[in-house]
């Protein structure tokens, strides 16, 4: 399969001339995958794509917002921001990084990927909400003014602090995983009880090139002594960052804990984030993500106390998330049930990532690259046979192999999902040993192959 986007009925959200302009965009980028090898006439052909993709979406964008506005949609602030954000910021972003590098090939690469991307999930999400098929998860951000100037300050702080250039990676981030991360949670109380929840992420390596590297650490490895640094100067960064808002000063910090990406990726279940945005510093990819008002919850983990600190960070980093050496198996279904059941029976052999949706699969692949996917063929939204075709059209994640989950067992269903040709696939109604045992098989058949 080419490096396509493949256009499917789901796509439409029921409003034609959207649906039009939609397919129009999908070609214009399709011109550009086309074309992107072609050495001779690279930088011309970029150059009239990119101005014939903008001219396309800012119609596409004014006449959408102009139908929003028409019938009264509640999600229609949320939404132009949505479409400001991508025409104001990320555009000229990626024209800025093909002018300086000459339209290079990993600019190139960028500028399609992010462009794919964000037209794929935009259409998936946020405009099949404007019919009540799908619900925004991001309703509830701060205002545009704020969350930029949130994102200023923590991108002064990271040079201040760390001497790192960072930028941003998305603005609207998920809690995918990436690498081996470590999760550090805050939570502050006000006197009135309103409650604050900010949550850190840091890809390990950051961590060994920052405050490892100022502490002169020796370990490859992020150590008790670290951990404990690391927390009282992301402390410190936190607190820096909110001296810069009103009313700051009246929460205190309460509690703090150390989570295991289950409960981190728990915290985005149960709750629509008010300000989540993913860096990359250049050393590591680094997360802030803030939850007000929030209903403070434990989730069965310890709170970091003076008397109990080191013994606490001890127990995370002997059960965390160090490299394993386990296959990276990503489970990808929207059933709670099913996630909690494939963690449990694969958790002791491989190390098991979920993702409860197609887009949350697509992030989760690129930020760390599973070493099978385990997916269900019948989800909401964007099903498996379309993240599938989205795997196969991206040249770096072209080889992953894919499972398909089906509940279905009739021969035309099964027929469908084989003539997809994944790498295999499984009967929900199977089982779970005889689900484990088919995927050990498949990981012991590659392990002789190679």
């Amino acid at each position: 399969m080419g490096r396509q986007l493949v256009w499917h009925e789901r796509y439409n959200i029921g409003i034609d001339f959207v649906d039009k302009e939609h397919k129009k965009l999908f070609s214009i980028l399709n011109r550009l995958f086309a074309n992107k090898d072609e050495d001779e006439k690279r930088q011309w052909v970029y150059q009239e794509g990119i101005k014939y993709f903008k001219e396309h979406a800012m119609k596409h964008f004014t006449e959408e917002e102009a139908y929003m506005a028409s019938i009264s949609y509640e999600g229609f602030e949320m939404h132009r921001r949505l479409h400001d954000n991508f025409r104001k910021k990320t555009l000229p972003a990626l024209e800025m990084e093909l002018t300086r590098t000459k339209f290079s090939q990993d600019a190139m690469n960028h500028f399609l990927g992010v462009c794919a991307g964000w037209l794929l999930g935009h259409t998936l999400t946020e405009d099949r909400a404007i019919n009540g098929k799908t619900v925004s998860k991001w309703e509830e951000l701060l205002p545009e003014e704020e969350q930029v100037a949130m994102r200023q300050v923590i991108i002064q702080y990271l040079n201040e602090m760390f001497q790192l250039e960072a930028q941003v990676v998305s603005d609207c981030y998920g809690g995918e995983k990436f690498g081996n991360g470590i999760y550090y949670r805050l939570v502050f109380v006000a006197e009135s009880g309103e409650q604050l929840e900010i949550a850190l992420v840091f890809e390990e390596k950051l961590i060994m090139n920052t405050i490892g590297a100022m502490i002169d650490s020796e370990s490859e490895e992020v150590s008790v002594m670290l951990m404990n640094a690391v927390r009282y100067t992301s402390q410190q960064f936190v607190s820096s960052v909110m001296a810069h808002f009103a009313n700051a000063d009246k929460f205190e910090l309460k509690d703090e804990n150390l989570l295991a990406y289950e409960a981190f990726q728990r915290i985005f279940e149960r709750n629509n984030p008010q300000f989540s945005q993913l860096f990359d510093t250049g050393e590591g990819y680094f997360a802030y993500c803030v939850f007000a008002p929030h209903l403070l919850r434990t989730d069965n983990v310890v709170s970091i106390q003076a008397e109990n600190a080191m013994v606490e960070v001890k127990k995370y980093l002997d059960g965390g998330e160090k490299p394993s050496g386990k296959k990276k198996v990503l489970v990808v279904d929207d059933s709670d049930t099913v996630l909690e059941a494939m963690r449990e029976l694969l958790g002791s052999v491989y190390e098991v990532g979920v993702a409860k949706s197609g887009m949350s699969a697509i992030r989760c692949i690129t930020l760390d690259r599973p070493d099978l996917v385990l997916m269900d063929y019948e989800m909401p939204v964007c099903d498996g046979s379309q993240v599938l075709g989205m795997i196969r059209s991206e040249k770096d994640f072209a080889d992953i192999p894919v499972f398909f989950l089906t509940g279905r067992t009739d021969k035309e269903s099964v027929t469908k999902v084989i003539s997809l040709k994944p790498a295999g696939y499984l009967l929900k109604t199977q089982p779970l040993a005889e689900v484990k045992r088919e995927i050990d098989g498949y990981f012991e058949r590659k392990s002789r192959q190679t």
